[in-house]
């Protein structure tokens, strides 16, 4: 008799519990900007839900789909076509801050960065199942992850968007590194990457200052530093408990962007400590059903490729948050599963949904997993 299959509970809990404090959050950093804007202080939260009803329904739909169906050259290398096309058509089109990152389609933005990380995920795991035996010969094994993943980079690198580049290279390089790459050839890349990531970061006046802020924000407090000093100030003026629910200060027109990438500002403003550290200890919860996964998954396609979603969404997560921490310089990478953006939020649940489809049929000791139906 066939086994009913059922997927990781705590990892379904973890996400959920994230996209509901988006709904909430998103609401609560973006109602009186669009009050000012929209003359509608329910716009973005009403966006916001929709993309989260339809998040939550793909998520259902594609955690009940065999993820070994992904491992299908036509599948991978139509999926890589349509988004290296997505990324080239988007450089064509209206600029939005200084920037062609998104499609406008029937009043929605579509960033096909977002698609294009869960394409290079798909197609490293791909040539590492296949290659994995040979990984150490990097014209058999790590020249063609190279070309295809270093040219969706450098057309999300063009548009101009250097967070998102560097983060996808980071999470194919995790992926390559666990399939036991010699650390010679690490240490190698690791060094190129550096220059790289340097040389990238010292080619745009913008850049630059940001790097300036971050070591100095003080230094030009209504420039290049005003993002930051906002973001410190909300977070320690949160305290333990925080201010309250709507009760936050420096969404009201100081802080940028606070229900895109500065809305973990507003969560520590408005919930506090606790808060907090609860949206922290829920990707923490994602960084260890998702390892769990890959470890017990049975197969290296599936292995790979939950290694690849779980470091996508948290190592994102973590680059976000030390941004609104001031550890590192200023980016434009959002919260993944809790800052406003539809393409964002689709593709992050789509992908946990495959995720949870791999611990369906994870196995230990020889016996599937079976931690509880989501």
């Amino acid at each position: 008799m066939a086994r009913k299959l059922r997927s990781d509970k705590w990892l379904f809990l973890a996400t959920l519990a994230l996209v509901c404090v988006s709904v909430v959050m998103v609401y609560s950093a973006s109602a009186m900007m669009a009050l000012d804007k929209f003359q509608q202080p329910y716009h973005y939260l009403t966006r916001q839900l929709m993309w989260a009803v339809l998040g939550m329904a793909v998520l259902s739909i594609v955690m009940r789909v065999d993820y070994r169906t992904y491992r299908n050259q036509q599948v991978i290398w139509t999926l890589v076509g349509i988004v290296g096309f997505m990324l080239l058509a988007v450089l064509f089109a209206r600029p939005i801050n200084g920037s062609r990152r998104w499609f406008g389609v029937g009043g929605f933005g579509i960033q096909p960065s977002e698609l294009a990380k869960v394409a290079a995920i798909l197609f490293t795991a791909y040539v590492l199942d296949r290659r994995m035996h040979r990984i150490d010969d990097v014209k058999y094994a790590l020249l063609p992850i190279a070309v295809v993943v270093g040219a969706l980079g450098l057309l999300i690198f063009v548009e101009p968007d250097l967070g998102t580049a560097v983060a996808m290279f980071l999470v194919v390089a995790v992926m390559v590194l666990a399939a036991g790459l010699h650390y010679g050839y690490v240490a190698v890349a690791g060094v190129l990457a550096v220059a790289l990531v340097a040389a990238a970061a010292m080619s745009a006046d913008y850049r630059i200052k940001r790097i300036m802020a971050f070591l100095d924000p003080w230094a030009d407090p209504n420039g290049a530093g005003y993002q930051i000093i906002q973001s410190l100030i909300a977070v320690g003026s949160g305290g333990w408990l925080g201010r309250g629910l709507m009760g936050g200060m420096q969404k009201l027109f100081f802080l940028p962007e606070p229900h895109t990438d500065f809305i973990f500002a507003v969560i520590a403003e408005e919930m506090g400590l606790i808060g907090a550290t609860f949206v922290l200890v829920c990707f923490c919860v994602i960084a260890w059903r998702g390892l769990r996964a890959a470890t017990a998954a049975p197969d290296r396609f599936g292995a790979f490729l939950a290694i690849g979603i779980t470091t996508m969404v948290v190592a994102q997560a973590m680059i976000n948050l030390s941004v609104v921490l001031g550890l590192v310089p200023t980016k434009g990478i959002s919260l993944p599963l809790v800052s406003s953006g539809g393409s964002s939020l689709l593709v992050n649940l789509a992908a946990i949904g495959v995720l949870l489809n791999i611990s369906q049929h994870a196995v230990h000791d020889g016996a599937a997993v079976e931690p509880g139906a989501a």
